[in-house]
């Protein structure tokens, strides 16, 4: 039953994210109402599968990469609604689901048997920590949408091109602030993943710090993002400069979630 409702799911987002692109070109309000329909189904979908995987394994469904993938996919959806419901983006869909399908897609080629937890991953961190990082990746996947989204309204603006989607995208301003709340949000949730990762591993092999690549790599985001607020508050970067760092950041996620784990060998699984 977990594999159909996962099946659904990646095919509901591969709908959405179909709808989101024609939606750049061709979008109306029923446009829109379809999106949020296919992807709230998807992501209902989504939800069982996790359960499901919960109620057979006994354990929170974060234990491979299939299922890390998957959940990372998860969150972004998760906090994708809350900024439609908060701030009503319009596109903004265009610029996520796309990602979230290539997540999906991703997860649905990695092994995906239900396996008992290694010892070392038999820890309430387990939970505290992979939670931690996953909100925080969401929200620097947001921040990349945004970025997207700023870095195409100022090419209008500046071309003074203002038809198409310059009518259908947010201001600058609002762009840029909301990239600045995400990053204010996501930044904070890697600090804590970052030290409850540090917890663990002292417990678990009795030093906070390895020099693990998944660690190493963590922290060179961690120094990323740390630099984007610095040069937000000191030197004023703002709208294209923040735009392009957000931009940056998020793929140096992607090299640290899936590079780290295919082309690296450390001591974590995912």
């Amino acid at each position: 039953m977990e594999i159909i409702l996962f099946e659904l799911a990646l095919t509901f987002y591969f709908a959405a994210s179909i709808v989101c692109i024609l939606e750049l070109f061709k979008g109306t309000r029923t446009t829109s109402r379809i999106m949020l329909s296919l992807v709230a189904a998807g992501f209902a979908l989504h939800t069982a599968n996790i359960i499901a995987r919960y109620v057979i394994s006994g354990h929170i469904p974060i234990a491979n990469l299939h299922e890390a993938s998957s959940f990372f996919s998860w969150c972004i959806v998760l906090l994708f609604f809350y900024l439609e419901y908060r701030y009503k983006l319009g596109l903004l869909g265009s610029f996520i689901m796309p990602v979230v399908f290539v997540l999906m897609l991703s997860s649905s080629m990695l092994p995906r048997k239900i396996e008992p937890l290694s010892p070392v991953l038999q820890s309430n961190w387990l939970g505290i920590h992979t939670v931690l990082a996953f909100l925080g990746y969401a929200a620097f996947a947001m921040a990349f949408g945004i970025g997207l989204m700023y870095l195409i309204q100022e090419h209008y603006v500046k071309s003074k091109h203002l038809g198409g989607l310059f009518r259908k995208l947010p201001s600058l301003q609002i762009l840029d602030e909301i990239n600045y709340r995400l990053i204010t949000i996501g930044f904070p949730l890697l600090t804590l993943a970052i030290i409850s990762g540090a917890l663990w591993a002292e417990s678990a092999w009795g030093s906070y710090w390895r020099w693990d690549p998944k660690e190493v790599w963590s922290l060179i985001i961690w120094f990323i993002y740390a630099l984007v607020l610095h040069v937000r508050l000191t030197a004023g970067w703002r709208g294209k400069r923040a735009a392009i760092l957000s931009i940056i950041g998020f793929c140096g996620v992607l090299f640290t979630f899936f590079g780290v784990n295919l082309l690296l060998k450390g001591l974590h699984a995912f």
